[in-house]
């Protein structure tokens, strides 16, 4: 059989070549799920008869027609399947989703078989996955570590080799901290780019968008061909790519000018990600490109972290509401976790002319911090987030400190919530390690609309420092 750690397009080219079957790469990603998911708890719920039944039929002609593939458990429901997103009480209440998300259909659509549904911290609020319904995601790398969040459960399988890439949504980083903290390429792309219908138009005023997890640039742009787009009735949608992503692989990026930016308005950056920043901005260097010191002013506004918490808390009283709408019941304080409810209430506490003057100064930051990327600039380079992937238990809230865990939260992540409000395009990329072996991601931010520009840099970089031949303590 195949390598474990061969990514989705070679093992999609394996199907349509006849050398091994979609049901064959289903069962030995069932088997390395079984053998290595005690220890990372990266799957909760499988789905191994319905992805044996999916396997065994005609597998279509869909680009990764056969290929084993993980939904994180939050947002991109399937049909006939549970969805928990991280709360005991859907857990409790057995809630299943009887149809396809738009994404989800077009994952069927490009031939994926989901085997399963992966952890997540409950309503993906935290930067890390160890939610009280379902226990800890392990970072494969190092299993007393955190794998990052919201989409944990997802890299942890990606990164282990469980299956070659899996779902994530990033609302304030969900893609690319766990892809930083796993070893992993997490593109957040920009907003709308892909679907969350049918059931919204958009989410919390379009800080959440959806892709994937993958081991390989190539993986997450032929993804990206084939669940990009608008669907039906979406309020509004990104602008058309120039040509298919795929074929920016091989494209020329050209020379470009390239802000580095390692400095934080919460608090210090770990000198391990300052160094992998930097050498990121190196080796562009020695690749033709122009790194200066230099970032957009606005992100030094001590007001917006301010403004994107009202945005969240609301979001998460939101959240609650329309779980209760679902389910006719109401979410009480004993059904959810301390910080959960923390945040609701804190969301409850906003007026409405409140919540939107916290939209409208956003809106107005938005434009100044993509003015500068019309004065000249082309990428903005930050290292991912500001520590190595932290040891688990530091994120808990106690009901005497229901907030504590959003407060360690914001030293952790100052370099990503900024783009989910903007809408740009972003994406970590595995190209450091630190002294105990732990991945180090770069991130690289686009002007809106760019993943275009993004996929042919992360390519290059790629090429100039592979990552593939790496492997965690914890692999198949």
């Amino acid at each position: 059989m195949p390598d474990a750690f061969l990514d989705a397009t070679a093992q999609a080219e394996l199907v349509r070549s006849g050398e091994v079957t979609g049901l064959e790469l289903v069962e030995e990603a069932v088997e390395r799920i079984e053998r290595l998911n005690p220890e990372l708890n990266a799957v909760i719920t499988p789905l191994y008869d319905t992805a044996r039944a999916a396997a065994s039929g005609k597998v279509g002609d869909g680009p990764f027609a056969g290929v084993p593939f993980l939904l994180k458990d939050l947002l991109c429901h399937s049909a006939g399947d549970p969805i928990y997103e991280g709360m005991r009480f859907l857990r409790d209440e057995k809630h299943v989703e009887h149809h396809d998300t738009v994404l989800a259909g077009r994952f069927r659509r490009a031939g994926f078989v989901f085997l399963g549904k992966t952890n997540t911290p409950e309503l993906g609020i935290l930067p890390t996955t160890e939610p009280e319904s379902f226990g800890p995601a392990r970072n494969p790398w190092d299993t007393g570590h955190s794998t990052g969040g919201s989409s944990g459960g997802s890299a942890a399988a990606v990164a282990s080799g469980m299956v070659p890439a899996a779902h994530g949504n990033d609302g304030g980083g969900s893609i690319r901290i766990p892809a930083s903290e796993c070893g992993l390429v997490g593109l957040k792309p920009s907003r709308a780019r892909t679907s969350v219908g049918p059931e919204f138009g958009d989410m919390m005023t379009g800080l959440v968008c959806e892709h994937v997890l993958t081991r390989s640039v190539r993986d997450t742009a032929a993804i990206l061909d084939a669940v990009a787009g608008p669907a039906t009735g979406d309020p509004y949608f990104a602008p058309e790519p120039p040509r298919p992503y795929r074929e920016e692989l091989r494209s020329d990026a050209g020379t470009l000018r390239i802000g580095l930016f390692t400095t934080s308005i919460s608090g210090d950056v770990h000198p391990d990600c300052v160094s992998a920043a930097t050498g990121t901005g190196a080796l562009l260097e020695s690749l033709g490109h122009v790194v200066e010191d230099a970032h957009p002013a606005a992100l030094d506004d001590v007001d917006f972290t301010g403004n994107f918490i009202t945005l969240w808390s609301a979001g998460t009283a939101w959240n609650l509401d329309y779980w209760g709408r679902v389910r006719r019941r109401t979410i009480r304080e004993d059904d959810v976790e301390p910080l959960t409810w923390a945040l609701a209430s804190m969301g409850r506490s906003f007026s409405a002319p409140q919540f939107l003057g916290a939209v409208e100064w956003l809106q107005r930051w938005s434009r100044s911090v993509q003015q500068w990327w019309e004065e000249g600039y082309d990428l903005l380079l930050t290292p991912t987030i500001a520590e190595p992937p932290p040891e688990l238990g530091q994120f808990d809230s106690p009901r005497d400190n229901p907030l504590a865990g959003l407060f360690r939260a914001g030293a952790l992540v100052p370099f990503t919530p900024q783009f989910n409000v903007t809408g740009q395009p972003a994406i970590s990329l595995p190209l450091s390690w630190n002294g105990d072996g732990l991945p180090i991601g770069s991130q690289l931010v686009a002007r809106y609309g760019a993943e275009d520009l993004l996929i042919r840099v992360a390519a290059q970089l790629e090429q100039a420092a592979p990552w593939a031949g790496r492997r965690p303590a914890v692999h198949a």
